[in-house]
C-alpha cells in the first residue's frame, strides 16, 4: 500500500479502504525489516501519533533526516558526539508536517553531520542501496532516499548542501527536489554550511514532491533567510504546457575523452531525454562555460563548506553540546570529546576548514572561494536570461560500489559529478528525476532553474516524467 502515491493514499484513507494507523504499522514493519541489511534508520518510532487536519497529508507516513530537530525524539546528526542528544524544540518543517497531520515513522541515517556524499560515515553504519546492497545510495541524505526507494514511506525530508538530496535520488531511482534557497525554513536544521544548506523532499513522483513542498514552504520569522510568503501553489502549475521553453546543457561537462563505457551509456540516456524534451516542444541547446570555471566547482565547494562547517560545529565541544569528554581542564575535556566524538573524515574536514579560516589564508582561500562562487553564479544567471533551465545527467555513473567510494564529494574533479553544486551556489531550485536504467541500476537527470521559479522547474520535470516509459517501474523487491 505504501507504494501508492500521496493522492492514491489520500483516496484510500478518505474512502476507508485503509486507516492511517494501518499505514503507519505497515511502514514501521517495513522499516524494521529493512534495518539488518540496508540500515536506513537511526530511530524507528513505534507510537502512532497524528494531529487532526484536513490536509492532503493527514494520516500519511513519512521520515525525517536525523539532522532535523524533533522535540523529545533522539536527533543525532549520525555522529557519536550527539548519539544521546534529544532536542527541546521542533524544527519548523517538522512542525508544519505535524500540523498537516503527517505521521512520523522515524529518523534516518546520514553522513555524519551531513559532511559527506556516500552514506557510509554515519555512526550507526553504512546505508545500502536497495537496488544492489553492494552499492551506496549516496549521501548525505542516504537513509531518507533509501526509505522512499524501498517503499517504506511515500515521501521523506532531507537536506542538500552540495547535491545531498539530488544525487541519492538518482542512485535510488526516485525524485529529489531542492527548492530555492529560503523557500523552506531551515530553523531546526543542524547547520552544515549555512550559505549552501537547503531542506528538500524525496518522493517517487514529481507531483508528490510538489504536494509536500506546498505544505512546508513559506516565510518563517525564526529563519532570517526565509523568503516572503507567496500564494503560488506548485501543484496547480504541474500540467501546464512546456512548449516553447528553452533548456541548455553544459557542453564541456558531457565530454567523454576517456572512452568510458559506463559514462557513454549515461550520455546516451541523457540524449534520449533530450529527444523527449524536444517532442514536448522545448528547445535544448549546448552552451559553453570556461572549463577553468567548471573545474573550480569542487574546490570552491570544499573551501566554503568546510570553512562554514568548522564555524557552525564549533559548539560541539562536549560542554555546550555533545557527550562530555574526560579531562581536568576545559581544553582537555573539549579535545577528548571531539577526538572521540568525530570520525576521521569529519576531523579532516574541520582541520581543512580551520586552515582556510586562518587569518593568513583567508584572502587566498576563503574570500577567493566566494569570488569564484560569484563568477559561477553570474555566468549561470547570464544564461538564465535566455533559458528557462539547465538540464544535465544527475551523475557521471551508476551508484558506486562501496570499495569505490571516497570521503570526497567526487573521486576526481569530474565536472559531471559536481555540477549540481551550482544549485547551492546560486540558491537555484533544482530537481532530479529518474530517466532509466543502466546495467540494472537506476539513473537520473537533473533540472535547475531560476531563483524563485520553482513552479517552472517542477512543471518541466513533471512533463518530462510523463513521457518516461519507466514510470512506476522503480520499485525493487527487497522484502
Amino acid at each position: 500500500m505504501i507504494m501508492n502515491s500521496i493522492i492514491e493514499l489520500r483516496n484510500k484513507l478518505d474512502s476507508g479502504t485503509i486507516s492511517s494507523k494501518e499505514l503507519f504499522d505497515e511502514s514501521v514493519t517495513l522499516a524494521k525489516k529493512s534495518q539488518d541489511v540496508y540500515n536506513p534508520f537511526v530511530t524507528i518510532i513505534n507510537d502512532y501519533q497524528k494531529d487532526e487536519s484536513d490536509s492532503i497529508l493527514a494520516g500519511i507516513p513519512y521520515v525525517l533526516k536525523d539532522n532535523i530537530s524533533t522535540k523529545g525524539i533522539l536527533t543525532t546528526g549520525s555522529s557519536n558526539i550527539l548519539k544521546d542528544y534529544v532536542p527541546v524544540y521542533d524544527a519548523t518543517i517538522y512542525r508544519k508536517l505535524k500540523e498537516a497531520g503527517a505521521v512520523l515513522v522515524g529518523k534516518t541515517v546520514m553522513d555524519e553531520l551531513a559532511l559527506g556524499g556516500t552514506g557510509t560515515t554515519g555512526h550507526t553504519g553504512v546505508v545500502r542501496n536497495p537496488w544492489d546492497k553492494e552499492r551506496q545510495i549516496g549521501g548525505s541524505s542516504a537513509g531518507s532516499a533509501a526509505a522512499v526507494a524501498m517503499g517504506i514511506v511515500p515521501f521523506a525530508i532531507g537536506s542538500d548542501t552540495g547535491d545531498s538530496i539530488r544525487k541519492p535520488a538518482a542512485y535510488g531511482g526516485i525524485v529529489g527536489f531542492k527548492p530555492t534557497y529560503g523557500r523552506i525554513s531551515r530553523y531546526g536544521l543542524f547547520a552544515y554550511a549555512s550559505s549552501l544548506d537547503h531542506l528538500g523532499v524525496f518522493a517517487r513522483c514529481v507531483r508528490d514532491v510538489a504536494i509536500v513542498t506546498d505544505i512546508v514552504k513559506g516565510h518563517d520569522d525564526k529563519d532570517m533567510t526565509s523568503l516572503p510568503e507567496t500564494p503560488q501553489v506548485y501543484v496547480d502549475t504541474l500540467d501546464k504546457s512546456v512548449s516553447g521553453r528553452k533548456l541548455f546543457y553544459i557542453k564541456e561537462a558531457l565530454e567523454n575523452n576517456s572512452n568510458d563505457k559506463e559514462l557513454q551509456k549515461i550520455l546516451d540516456n541523457f540524449n534520449e531525454v533530450i529527444k523527449k524534451c524536444e517532442q514536448l516542444g522545448m528547445e535544448v541547446h549546448a552552451e559553453s562555460i570556461s572549463k577553468d570555471l567548471l573545474l573550480a566547482l569542487y574546490p570552491t565547494y570544499m573551501s566554503i563548506s568546510c570553512a562554514e562547517a568548522t564555524s557552525n560545529d564549533a559548539n560541539l565541544t562536549g560542554i555546550h553540546f555533545g557527550t562530555r569528554g574526560s579531562g581536568n581542564t576545559p581544553d582537555e575535556i573539549i579535545r577528548d570529546a571531539r577526538t572521540k566524538g568525530f570520525s576521521e573524515l569529519i576531523k579532516r574536514r574541520f582541520i581543512l576548514g580551520s586552515y582556510i579560516l586562518q587569518r593568513e589564508n583567508q584572502e587566498k582561500l576563503f574570500l577567493n572561494a566566494y569570488r569564484v562562487r560569484r563568477m559561477i553564479v553570474d555566468k549561470i544567471n547570464e544564461l538564465f536570461k535566455e533559458y528557462d533551465g539547465l538540464i544535465m545527467p544527475a551523475a557521471a555513473s551508476i551508484a558506486p560500489k562501496f570499495q569505490d567510494t571516497s570521503d570526497r564529494l567526487s573521486d576526481k574533479y569530474l565536472i559531471l559529478d559536481n555540477h549540481m553544486v551550482i544549485g547551492n551556489f546560486g540558491g537555484f531550485p533544482s530537481i532530479t528525476i529518474p530517466s532509466g536504467f543502466i546495467d540494472g541500476m537506476p539513473v537520473g537527470i537533473n533540472l535547475t532553474g531560476r531563483v524563485c521559479e520553482d513552479d517552472v522547474v517542477l512543471n518541466i520535470a513533471n512533463q518530462i516524467e510523463n513521457t518516461m516509459t519507466y514510470k512506476n517501474q522503480f520499485v525493487k523487491e527487497w522484502k
